[in-house]
């Protein structure tokens, strides 16, 4: 069983750079030896031996080691992302599902957008349904205009592409909404009312009708068609006809429409008629077709209100699913504050890297999966969540290296290089570092170590005297007051240094053919460097990974030098 555990935990480790999850390990053991199952807390605590026995040892001395247990373990695996199922939606018929996003355009998407959206569109996928995306901007007031593009990149980019063509905006439907009002005032299902707003909220709390609530179909229409220019904005609302003395206040005689002179950025002043959100959410959902409607429990009223309306419409509803509240603890999500953080300097705009928003961190190099897997994972529940913003990363990054890990090549980088010389050796050595440690078929870099090299400023700090360091794949050394003295090349005399083994770094021989780096971090600040001579055969929007350092996404290139973004560990 020792065997077994050690050699898993080796391929766990090498696989996700020293970082060993204990599950995955304990799945692997049982399925290669079943008869562990009979005594798991035992199997238990031998990985956790296990797990200590390898720590502050290196991705190379780990591949050594697991080479002589069980080089099989050593081949080229792929990863396989699994969602899992999802729980099946009430009278959901395969091919006829229809679900919609609807964001409002005060500012572009961030992560919690990135949860629905992902639940959406992962439950059209399920039943081969369609996805729509639906902009609803009736608020004038609140209306950033560069979100209507914003939420329809990142949209499609979340989706990979899989929304409907047609993307619906509210400000162009305002005819059809005008048409259905025109419809419930000859049925009278509805009245304009011209009370006095705060006397009106009064009588509704106390559960009274308005003297406007007992007008003649006539007398409706003649308002209504007031509405359109003898009105000014707050003198007249349409009201739809409930229960008046509904338990729930809110859901008395509730507004549809209202006057609003506010200039819209669509429509300009051509248009002063607008709906109310959940009078144009129900005309839209039933002109589009939409079976099921999945949202936050926070529209639970609003799903009320929609059904209402439906039902005097002559309408079949659709299905109404919630989700608890998701409470992102630790981030910044309000696009209103974030937009005049921006205006006043604090933030370069939403791509800003320091940001929670789609455009930031997809300029990092995130994927759309990763998200889609955080949602998959939190799934359809009505429980109340608080996610910390520590505890979202490490999911996040974990789904996201998942999917980026086996296609990001590898590459030496050495952040505020300091110049060593090369002591005590005579010639020069060619080091054969792997392009990818998992993927031996792809092949190694070369690098030929001569009289100098490169170290990072940390890594220096870090180095033990006393002690034999090791190049990657290249010299020994060791450190006496400052002076480094370099020897054999060999991993076993490294190997066999016992207690006066240390650490194993990464450099790059000095060379005219070294690129100049920059490295956005995550805090706004940049981190200069060297990278190695293949790293200027990067195309922007690659992503690398700085071996013993993170991922990175090349943002863009120039003469002078690569500028990546820093993406996660």
């Amino acid at each position: 069983m020792k065997e077994t555990v050690i050699k898993f935990v080796l391929q766990n480790a090498i696989e996700f750079n020293l970082s060993v999850n204990s599950k995955v390990v304990l799945g692997s053991v049982l399925k290669d030896m079943p008869s562990c199952r009979s005594d798991v807390p035992a199997l238990l605590k031998e990985i956790d031996s296990a797990i200590l026995s390898i720590k502050g040892k290196s991705v190379e001395d780990l591949r050594a080691q697991l080479l002589a247990i069980d080089p099989a373990l050593l081949e080229a695996k792929k990863v396989v992302v699994s969602l899992g199922p999802l729980k099946e939606l009430p009278n959901a018929v395969m091919g006829k599902v229809v679900l919609r996003i609807a964001p409002s355009p005060s500012g572009p998407l961030h992560i919690g957008h990135a949860y629905g959206t992902s639940l959406n569109y992962e439950y059209a996928k399920m039943y081969k349904g369609k996805l729509i995306l639906r902009i609803e901007d009736t608020n004038a007031e609140n209306i950033y205009p560069q979100a209507y593009e914003l939420i329809e990149r990142d949209a499609r980019w979340l989706t990979e592409n899989g929304l409907e063509q047609e993307v619906i905006v509210q400000s162009s439907r305002l005819g059809i909404y005008n048409d259905a009002v025109e419809k419930l005032v000859e049925k009278g299902d509805v009245y304009i009312c011209t009370c006095d707003a705060d006397a009106w909220r009064e009588m509704k709390n106390k559960g009274e009708a308005c003297l406007c609530r007992a007008l003649t179909v006539a007398e409706n229409r003649t308002r209504w068609a007031k509405m359109f220019g003898e009105y000014a904005e707050g003198e007249a609302v349409v009201r739809l006809k409930t229960d008046i003395a509904h338990k729930n206040p809110a859901m008395r005689d509730f507004g549809v429409m209202r006057i609003v002179e506010h200039i819209h950025p669509k429509t300009g002043k051509s248009q002063r008629l607008w709906p109310l959100m959940v009078f144009s959410v129900a005309v839209d959902d039933h002109e589009m077709g939409v079976t099921h409607v999945l949202n936050g429990k926070d529209h639970a009223d609003n799903a009320i209100k929609e059904k209402m309306i439906m039902e005097c419409l002559g309408w079949k509803a659709p299905e109404y699913k919630h989700w608890g509240r998701i409470n992102f603890e630790g981030f910044e999500l309000s696009t209103s504050q974030t937009r005049v953080a921006i205006e006043q300097g604090a933030y370069k705009g939403w791509e800003d890297i320091r940001l929670p928003f789609l455009p930031a961190l997809r300029k990092r190099g995130y994927q759309p999966g990763a998200f889609r897997r955080f949602a998959m994972e939190i799934g359809l529940s009505l429980n109340d969540k608080t996610v910390a913003i520590g505890e979202f990363w490490k999911n996040i990054n974990a789904f996201n290296k998942e999917i980026i890990d086996s296609k990001s090549r590898r590459a030496f980088f050495i952040a505020s290089p300091v110049r060593v010389p090369v002591n005590g050796v005579k010639g020069s050595v060619v080091a054969h570092v792997p392009v990818h440690p998992n993927f031996v078929e792809l092949g190694s870099r070369s690098f030929t170590v001569g009289s100098e090299i490169y170290l990072s400023t940390d890594d220096v700090a870090r180095l033990e005297e006393g002690k034999i360091h090791r190049l990657i794949e290249g010299y020994n050394f060791t450190v006496s007051s400052g002076v480094f003295t370099f020897h054999s090349s060999t991993y076993e005399e490294y190997k066999s240094a016992g207690s006066a083994r240390g650490m194993i770094i990464h450099y790059l021989p000095v060379s005219a053919e070294l690129v100049p780096v920059d490295v956005c971090m995550t805090d706004g600040s940049v981190v200069a460097g060297l990278g190695e001579s293949a790293l200027s055969t990067l195309k922007e929007g690659e992503i690398v990974q700085f071996e013993r350092c993170y991922f990175a996404r090349l943002d863009h290139v120039d003469a002078k030098k690569l500028t990546f973004w820093y993406l996660h560990e």
